[in-house]
This record gives C-alpha cells, sequence and structure tokens, in this order.
C-alpha cells in the first residue's frame, strides 16, 4: 500500500500521537549498536552512528546526550515522496519557538521534540491539523 500524498489530506490526517518515555540522540564509534541498547532509530553517519533510544537506555548504558525529547508519531501514511508535510508541521511547531528534528520511516513520520513541550506541540499540530480538514489552513 502506497502512502498518501495529497498535502491537505496529510495535513488533516496526521493524528499525531505522543509515544510515552523520554528519548535521546546519541553517538558511538563505529557501526554496531551495543549490546543492551534497543533504538527506536539509527543514522550511520562519517562521525558515528546516532542511536536515538528511551533515556534510561542510555543512561544504563552510560551513553552521553545533551537533548531530551517527546517523540511524536504522525499516525498518516504518508508517501515518502510526498511534498509540504514537513514544512507545514516545522513552519507550525517554528512559529511556537519548538525545535524538532524528523525521522522519516516508512509509514509515518516521527517528530522528536523538546519533552517539557512534547504535549504542547501535539495540541500544536492537533489544531493545524483540524484547520486543514475545515479548508482553513493558513
Amino acid at each position: 500500500m502506497s502512502g498518501e500524498s495529497d498535502l491537505t489530506k496529510l495535513l488533516g490526517g496526521m493524528r499525531p500521537e505522543l509515544n510515552p518515555g523520554r528519548y535521546v540522540f546519541c553517538t558511538v564509534a563505529g557501526s554496531v549498536v551495543p549490546p543492551g541498547v534497543h533504538p527506536v532509530a539509527t543514522v550511520a553517519e562519517a562521525e558515528g552512528l546516532t542511536l536515538v533510544l528511551r533515556q534510561e537506555e542510555a543512561d544504563a548504558e552510560r551513553l552521553a546526550y545533551d537533548y531530551v525529547a517527546g517523540w511524536i508519531t504522525l499516525r498518516i501514511h504518508s508517501a515518502l515522496d510526498a511534498v509540504g508535510l514537513t514544512g507545514a508541521f516545522a513552519r507550525e511547531l517554528a512559529a511556537a519557538g519548538l525545535s524538532c528534528n524528523v525521522i522519516a520511516g516508512y509509514h509515518h513520520d516521527h517528530l522528536f521534540v523538546p519533552v517539557e513541550r512534547a504535549t504542547e506541540a501535539v495540541a500544536l499540530l492537533e489544531a493545524l491539523a483540524a484547520r486543514s480538514a475545515t479548508g482553513t489552513q493558513a
């Protein structure tokens, strides 16, 4: 099943969902995930392997991190070649002074926002979705 690519449908059907827990971005040398660590995402970079994982796992393995995030999943199945979704929600969050780190999975977009403002971010995304669904999205 291919994902949705119509921007109005994507925005109106985002259904942002805050996943439980606190998440951090760590890096390790090489390209191997350390034993005992179960990242929700990895990114291979020239400088090392980035791991996105639960804060308690990073703490248990003594992995350094700077940023503690809430993880929001946009529940609509977005096409990987869809145009405008990331820009639209990024503008909405930026207008509220919220940073956002985005990872696209095959089915969904995943947003990592400051943990202390994650609930606010969900509310902003829900408001954007509601405006889009009624045709009043600006």
